[in-house]
This record gives structure tokens, C-alpha cells and sequence, in this order.
């Protein structure tokens, strides 16, 4: 995804830059060689993963204590309502170790020329010129960002798992099998991750931008978010969009794919469940009530 996610930063902040998804890839490789469109790979795959253990994790973790806190009847009669506040607080903490790791990527890649040859140099860098606080100038855009973003990430998933067994398979779903299932999965997630690159893709935008920003001289105040907004303009803050739903809708799918088959290897049933099955009644909540 390093190479899609690379051209959309660009084009962010400068519009003009490319023509499309396939002249970026062919600019940046006759300028910079091969290895120029895997630019912020290094902290991309650390921030993604830390982010993403957080998240699924913690979206399990809140689904089963706020189910807890109204009962399960209640819970699964506003299902909806309980995705979204589980799904919201799980990213707020996630968010927290995304941060320094998204400020170095997108300073890495849409700096010219470039801002480090490296994530370790890059890190240090960027530590060295505006200290840690640098590393979490971008966290409030980054969470009006991520948090509508995994909201409609997880709400959206959930409901498209429901509908498609309610209305496109004709078996309960515990009939299918994992594969079946699996497949289920992927198509939920991937039709769930165009929906949030949607909602999320304004704020996606301002990230990218407040993080190129160089530190403010001495006397002078850094620009914030309504300033960047504003200066965007209602068209500049859709820049972009077309590689990022390519790339959120492809990994959004492989991410809900890999974290059931894990479940699944693990002896834990896939996420999302039926109209007629409870969501909180499924094995892993009974495992997590018998260690209590």
C-alpha cells in the first residue's frame, strides 16, 4: 500500500505534482529509482501494526465491558450505538501510538528532497529539530480522522457481515464454513473501508499538510487547523481521493481477513453475527466470563 499511500500524500499537498496514480509511480521511479515509491514503508509498517494490535484488540475489550454495563439484551437490541462507542474508544488510545510513527511518514514523504534515507534517521531527525513534541502536533487532526474513520470502519463492517448473511446466503451462519466465512470477511471489510475513507478522507488531508509543515520561526505562530482548512478550500480537502479508496477499501478488506483468520486459528469464531444470534454471545466473550 507504501507506494498508493505515497502518490495521495503528494498529491495533497501539491495538486499539480502528478496526473494520476500511474504517472506518479512512473515520475517518482525515473526520478528517484524503484526504490523511491517505498518511501515511509519503515514507518508505516511500525505505526499500522501498533496501531492495529491496539485497536482490534481494544475494540473487543470495550465491546464486551460496554455490553457489561447495559446488558446483553439491551446491547444487542442498539448493536449499532454499542460498535460505535466501542469502536470510537478503542481508536482514541490507539491513535496515541500511530502518531509519531504517521508525522515521520508523511515528513518523509512529501518532503523535497528528501527528509531522511531512513526510518532511524528520520526518527531522529525530526526529534532532534522539534523535539517530541513534533512527533504530536498532528494528534487532534489525526483523531478527527481516525476516530469517524474506524467508527464507520467497525459500524459499517458489522452491518454489511449481517446483511449479507441476512439477504445474500440462505444458511445460518455458523452452517458455512471458516473459508466460506473468511470470504465474508474480506468483502465486508473491503465495502467497510470505502465507506470510511470517505468519511475520513477530509481530515486525512489536513493530517498530511499540518505534518509537512516546517516548525514556525521564532515570534511567529504555527498555522492551525482552521487556517489549513481554510486555505485548502472545500475542493483541496478532497485531494486525493481516488488512490486513497483503492488503497483504505484493499486494506481495510486483507485487515479484517488477517484478524479473523487468526481468530479462527485460535478456535475463536469470525466477527459480526446474524440479526437472529446476539453479537456478545459468541466464544470469545464466554472465555473472557469464565477467567473472570
Amino acid at each position: 500500500m507504501t507506494p498508493l499511500d505515497l502518490v495521495k500524500c503528494r498529491l495533497q499537498i501539491k495538486p499539480n505534482l502528478y496526473k494520476g496514480i500511474f504517472d506518479g509511480w512512473k515520475t517518482i521511479i525515473r526520478s528517484e529509482g524503484f526504490g523511491g515509491v517505498m518511501v515511509g514503508f519503515g514507518p508505516t509498517v511500525i505505526g499500522y501494526s501498533l496501531q492495529g494490535v491496539g485497536k482490534y484488540g481494544l475494540y473487543e475489550y470495550f465491546k464486551f465491558k460496554y455490553s457489561e454495563i447495559v446488558g446483553e439484551s439491551n446491547a444487542h437490541q442498539y448493536r449499532a450505538f454499542l460498535y460505535l462507542t466501542a469502536s470510537a474508544s478503542a481508536e482514541f488510545f490507539a491513535d496515541i501510538l500511530l502518531c509519531p510513527w504517521e508525522a515521520l511518514k508523511v515528513r518523509q514523504q512529501t518532503s523535497y528532497p528528501p527528509f531522511a534515507q531512513g526510518t532511524i534517521e528520520g526518527f531522529q531527525k525530526l526529534k532532534s529539530l522539534e523535539g517530541f513534541s513534533g512527533f504530536y502536533k498532528g494528534i487532534v487532526p489525526l483523531w478527527g480522522r481516525q476516530i469517524p474513520y474506524t467508527m464507520m470502519k467497525f459500524t459499517s463492517f458489522e452491518g454489511t457481515v449481517e446483511l449479507i448473511y441476512k439477504n445474500f446466503l440462505t444458511k445460518p451462519k455458523d452452517e458455512y464454513s471458516k473459508l466460506q466465512q473468511l470470504g465474508v470477511s474480506f468483502a465486508g471489510g473491503y465495502i467497510a473501508g470505502v465507506l470510511c475513507g470517505l468519511v475520513s478522507h477530509p481530515a486525512d488531508v489536513i493530517v498530511s499538510k499540518l505534518n509537512n509543515l516546517p516548525k514556525s520561526e521564532a515570534g511567529k505562530s504555527q498555522p492551525g487547523l482552521i487556517d489549513i482548512a481554510k486555505d485548502l478550500g472545500i475542493k483541496g480537502v478532497w485531494r486525493g481521493l481516488g488512490p486513497r479508496i483503492i488503497m483504505i477499501g484493499t486494506l481495510t478488506g486483507l485487515q479484517w481477513l488477517s484478524y479473523d483468520t487468526f481468530k479462527v486459528y485460535v478456535g475463536l469464531p469470525t466477527t459480526g453475527s446474524t440479526e437472529q444470534t446476539a453479537p456478545l454471545l459468541t466464544k470469545e466473550h464466554e472465555l473472557i466470563k469464565k477467567e473472570k
